[in-house]
C-alpha cells in the first residue's frame, strides 16, 4: 500500500508515515549516514532512521512525494530491493526532528552473530494468520516490551514480560526448557511484533536454538490492522507506535492513546491513569 493523494480527498490527512526495515550488508554505514541525512533535509522528512552493518530501520514521516522519494532511493541501495514498508496517515508530522544514526544493529539483541535474512522463520500473511494462532497446538509469542503490550495485543498471546529486547533471548531460552520439560519436543511457535523487524531476529535466534517450526506475522501487526477488517480480527486493543501518536487501531488510524509523562506507559483514552514516579 501507498499512501494516497491527499488531493484526491480534501478528508484525508495531509501526512504519510512509512515504518520501513531491511536486512542488508551495508560496509560503511557511516558514509551512508551522510547521504540518507541529506535526502531527509532535501525532502523536508521527519523521523528516525537506523543503519548498521545488517541493514536499515526506521519511521519516518512527511508529504506524499517526498515520501514517495525517499522511499524509491532507499530501494535503489544494495539488497534494498525488497524494503519492507507499512504507510499510514497522520494530520501532521508526528516527529519533531529527522534523525539518522549509525548502530551497531538496527534493532538490538545482543545474541551474537544472526543472519535473518537466511534462518529467520517462516512468514505467514495476515489472511492466515487467524487460522495459525487458533490451532491450539500453536505457541503464540509477543515480542514486544512490556509497556507495549498493556494497551493491546493478540487474544491467548504469551507476554513475555521484557523492558527491552535483549531480554528476550534469555527469555525464550529458559520457555524453551519448560517446553521440554513439560514434553514438547518440538513446538510450534507463532511470534509477531509491531512491523515484522523484531521477529526476523527473535524467530532466527529460536531456529539458532533447534526450534524449526517457527512463524511469524509478515508486516508485523501494522500490516495486519491495515488489510484484517475489525469484524474478522483477533487484535484486542491498540497498537503501540513510537511516535506522537501514541497508539493506531484497525485501518491504522490514531487511536486517541496517552502517555504518561511521569512513568513513560501508554494508557488507554477512557483509562484513568495512576502510576508510582521511579
Amino acid at each position: 500500500m501507498t499512501c494516497p493523494d491527499p488531493s484526491r480527498n480534501s478528508g484525508i490527512p495531509p501526512i504519510c508515515v512509512a515504518a520501513l526495515y531491511r536486512f542488508a550488508r551495508f560496509d560503511d554505514p557511516a558514509a551512508l549516514k551522510e547521504q540518507v541525512a541529506g535526502w531527509c533535509t532535501e525532502l523536508d522528512i521527519r523521523g528516525t532512521l537506523l543503519l548498521a552493518t545488517e541493514g536499515i530501520n526506521g519511521t519516518v514521516s512527511g508529504g506524499d512525494e517526498a515520501i514517495a522519494t525517499l522511499m524509491g532511493r532507499l530501494r535503489a541501495l544494495p539488497g534494498c530491493a525488497g524494503l519492507e514498508i507499512k504507510y499510514s496517515r497522520a494530520p501532521a508530522h508526528p516527529f519533531r526532528r529527522m534523525k539518522v544514526k549509525v548502530k551497531r544493529e538496527i534493532v538490538t539483541m545482543n545474541a551474537g552473530t544472526l543472519d535473518p535474512a537466511q534462518n529467520a522463520g517462516r512468514y505467514i500473511e495476515p489472511q492466515d494468520w487467524n487460522a495459525l494462532i487458533t490451532d491450539p497446538e500453536t505457541i503464540l509469542i509477543d515480542t514486544r516490551n512490556d509497556y507495549e503490550v498493556t494497551i493491546g495485543s493478540f487474544a491467548g498471546a504469551i507476554d513475555p514480560t521484557i523492558r527491552n529486547f535483549s531480554e528476550f533471548p534469555r527469555w525464550f531460552a529458559r520457555e524453551k526448557e519448560r517446553w521440554e520439560e513439560e514434553g514438547k519436543a518440538a513446538p510450534k511457535v507463532a511470534m509477531f511484533c509491531t512491523g515484522g523487524i523484531r521477529c526476523e531476529k527473535s524467530t532466527a535466534f529460536a531456529r539458532s536454538l533447534g526450534v524449526s517450526d517457527v512463524y511469524h506475522l509478515k508486516g508485523g501487526i501494522l500490516k495486519y490492522l491495515e488489510v484484517i477488517p475489525e469484524k474478522n480480527s483477533l487484535w484486542r486493543g491498540t497498537c503501540f507506535v513510537f511516535d506522537e501518536r501514541v497508539s493506531v487501531g484497525h485501518g491504522l488510524a490514531p487511536a486517541g492513546d496517552s502517555m504518561c509523562p511521569v512513568c513513560g506507559w501508554p494508557y488507554g483514552a477512557q483509562e484513568v491513569h495512576h502510576c508510582t514516579p521511579s
